[in-house]
């Protein structure tokens, strides 16, 4: 998937605001049942918000770069333990900005 530009993720955001976290990574981290879970949740969903049970920084982020390289999602949001991914489906839901 391209990058998404400011405008489209700033869009992304707004829908994001709302939901609620469709997936958890527990104790157990990354796991390929969490991933499988991941690609259920963005095919029915598109735009999903992951819930990250880790207290470092740096296996968050570690975590949302190796999603989205699994998945080919787009990064859009990291607030906390909150992830937010997109991923167009073949017949898209969410009408992104140009």
């Amino acid at each position: 998937m391209k990058p998404l530009t400011s405008a489209q993720r700033q869009h992304l955001k707004g829908l994001a605001h709302n939901r609620q976290p469709v997936v958890m990574i527990g104790s157990q981290g990354l796991t390929p049942a969490v991933l499988k879970e991941i690609e259920r949740a963005l095919a029915a969903h598109e735009l999903i918000k992951i819930k990250a049970g880790s207290d470092e920084i740096e296996v968050r982020q570690r975590w949302m770069e190796d999603i989205c390289a699994a998945t080919g999602a787009a990064p859009v949001q990291r607030i906390g333990k909150i992830l937010v991914i997109y991923r167009a489906t073949a017949k898209p839901v969410i009408a992104l900005p140009a």
